[in-house]
């Protein structure tokens, strides 16, 4: 069975805070570690009011410090956002102080809106036009250091941090298999060009000295309950905030609503169209659901890897989901 890993935006809930969401993170993340979950993977957004892994870099520290095995990355960094030397810097300070345990995911879109993103200076040395450039940039520093090199990271040179590109279109793919680098799409929020960049970056990928092989890693939304009815309940969840987000009322991560038929009956709909789109690679149900949901999406796309993104508003429910989930995967592997 293909490895199954772990995305988080440590979920600010309505009613909690920022700190209670990076105690959540650390208390999943050793969860997902005790389960054979292979990554942990936690994402930059900005001006989020139900997002907690702004500071992306010192949440993966938390994690890490927290946990003893599992590997902790980032999915991802946005790099328009930030100087290519300072994301050196501080994946070499954290692949330190972790060694062989550090991913570094790398997105070109801000992770925030238009305004947020002026905020974040990215108008004064910030290109998203420049995202190859500074991938490359990026990479440099993490070689060892050459005779009269002027700038360097440290920490950072030497180190070889593992790097991969995100993406949710064509560009990252070709990107990805230019630099014969993994890459990791993500189908969990915006699966239209999924099979395309799929089969784009297989066909194009050229070895490299970090990976011989074309590794892609896709996202998917799983929420696995005791029946199929309590996961359809915590699935409207993600499905408020979608429509939240999607009308301009970003906020704290909603609780699920007790009436299914009329949540959705109520769904607008352009609202009930942009979560079928946004969402289509979910599997959500009980854990034979799960398991059809599970093995159809893995032969369909031939991931190498999946990423489960199981955003849920009671902690207890979301770390029962990864046990079912987990318990599904392996499961599938005695299958063969």
């Amino acid at each position: 069975m293909i490895p199954f890993s772990v995305l988080d935006l440590a979920p600010i809930v309505q009613g909690g805070d920022a700190a209670q969401a990076l105690r959540n993170s650390l208390d999943l993340a050793r969860h997902a570690e005790r389960l054979g979950y292979h990554r942990y993977w936690l994402a930059e957004h900005h001006n989020m009011g139900g997002v907690a892994s702004a500071a992306t870099s010192i949440v993966i520290a938390h994690v890490a410090a927290g946990t003893s095995t599992i590997r902790v990355g980032a999915g991802g960094i946005m790099l328009p956002n930030h100087a290519p030397l300072v994301i050196a810097e501080q994946f070499g300070t954290l692949a330190s102080l972790f060694p062989g345990r550090i991913d570094l995911g790398l997105g070109r879109a801000p992770g925030s809106d238009p305004i947020t993103a002026r905020a974040l200076r990215r108008n004064l040395a910030g290109d998203a036009d420049g995202f190859p450039r500074d991938v490359l940039e990026l990479m440099g520093y993490f070689r060892p250091a050459e005779p009269g090199q002027l700038v360097q990271a440290v920490p950072g040179a030497g180190l070889r941090v593992p790097i991969w590109i995100l993406g949710s279109s064509l560009f990252g793919a070709q990107l990805a298999a230019a630099l014969g680098l993994p890459y990791a799409f993500a189908s969990h929020f915006a699966p239209g060009q999924m099979t395309q960049a799929i089969a784009l970056y297989r066909r194009e990928f050229r070895p490299s000295d970090q990976l011989a092989e074309p590794r892609i890693m896709l996202g998917i939304n799983v929420v696995a309950a005791g029946t199929d009815e309590e996961a359809r309940r915590l699935w409207t969840s993600l499905q408020q905030a979608f429509v939240n987000l999607r009308r301009g009322r970003p906020g704290p991560f909603p609780p699920p609503v007790d009436d299914v038929d009329d949540f959705e009956r109520d769904l607008s709909p352009l609202d009930r169209a942009g979560l079928e789109q946004a969402l289509a690679c979910s599997v959500v149900g009980s854990p034979e659901a799960v398991r059809r949901g599970l093995d159809a999406f893995i032969t369909r796309t031939r991931a190498d890897e999946l990423i489960v993104s199981s955003s849920i508003f009671d902690h207890a429910a979301r770390v029962r989901s990864l046990e079912l989930t987990a318990a599904v995967r392996d499961e599938l592997a005695r299958a063969g």
